[in-house]
């Protein structure tokens, strides 16, 4: 059994190659029983938690497992992730692959695929709200898969946002990347707005986006907590990853429809739907659309099978 480690993970991995295996995999044949999360201490103040993620296909079999401790301190870090594939054939055990890296990949991955299947094929400038650790690998998978001209970041300290302007400057200098203060404004001027923040309260209104825009919402997984304003579910057509999960933890669909203004048949459709052709995406350069990321199991599969694969070939 091969073990990989984060750094052969990166050294794998790539966009589109990985939007490309995800594509693939959701138009396919997959199974993924719903996510367990188990708190270890309920009535203890740290929310100490675990979880177990498992998903397969007609390939391979997997299951992430992570462990949140929020309250760790050095050396110990608050989260840890492995993800564990067996071949689908036989129930071999094949590898144990780092789980942390495979997640910011296959996170930044679906959103480069929801620009490819819901922008618009001329969109030529993104705004990237959030600086954390997965912002360059959004901005990646995204000008992986659009001729992008200029990205805007912007996040709650400003020095973050240059530093992640500058860091992807040096590494794609056909882009133009600048840091933003102001969220309207930069809003009016994309053709795409990625949302990848901590925040619970929105971060993004409705009013502030143009006809033609695509945004995609990645950081909320509360169901009363959310990235962007009522007025704009209520302007897009509305996609998620999985009706499911969306139901269960995202704010952005479920407050509406608590509001009693959004009902769930409003989502128009969801990822595997999306891939397979049968689902309606957009259909004209006016159409605003928006994603809702919560994240599924089948695309650790995939992240951490591809890693796999590219490893040991």
């Amino acid at each position: 059994m091969k073990v990989i480690s984060a750094e052969e993970v990166h050294q794998a991995l790539s966009f589109p190659a990985l939007v490309d295996a995800l594509q693939e995999a959701y138009a396919g044949e997959y199974s993924m029983p719903p996510r367990q999360v188990f708190l270890l201490d309920e009535q203890g103040p740290g929310h100490d938690a675990f979880a177990v993620l498992p998903s397969w296909s007609e390939q391979l079999i997997a299951v992430k497992a992570f462990t949140y401790f929020p309250g760790a301190e050095p050396p110990y870090k608050s989260l840890y992730s492995k993800v564990m594939l067996f071949d689908r054939a036989h129930g071999e055990p094949l590898a144990l692959v780092d789980g942390t890296t495979v997640t910011f990949w296959r996170t930044a991955g679906i959103s480069g695929l929801a620009t490819r299947l819901l922008s618009r094929e001329d969109s030529q400038t993104m705004l990237l709200l959030g600086t954390g650790n997965l912002a360059p690998y959004i901005i990646r998978a995204n000008a992986s898969v659009r001729d992008l001209k200029k990205i805007m970041i912007w996040g709650r300290t400003r020095s973050k946002a240059e530093e992640v302007a500058g860091m992807m400057k040096e590494e794609l200098p056909e882009i133009d990347f600048i840091a933003v203060d102001d969220r309207q404004a930069a809003c009016a001027e994309a053709d795409i707005v990625v949302a990848a923040t901590g925040s619970h309260e929105p971060v993004v209104m409705g009013d502030w986006i143009k006809p033609g825009t695509h945004t995609d919402f990645i950081g909320n997984h509360h169901a009363d907590k959310r990235e962007c304003d009522t007025e704009l579910v209520l302007k897009a057509k509305v996609y998620a990853d999985s009706r499911v999960n969306a139901f269960k933890e995202a704010g952005e669909i479920l407050v509406p429809i608590e509001e009693g203004v959004f009902t769930r048949e409003g989502v128009v459709a969801e990822l595997s739907e999306m891939c397979s052709g049968s689902a309606t995406l957009r259909e004209s350069a006016e159409e605003v659309t928006l994603f809702k990321s919560i994240g599924m199991a089948m695309s650790d599969l995939v992240g951490a099978g591809l890693a796999y694969r590219t490893v040991t070939q």
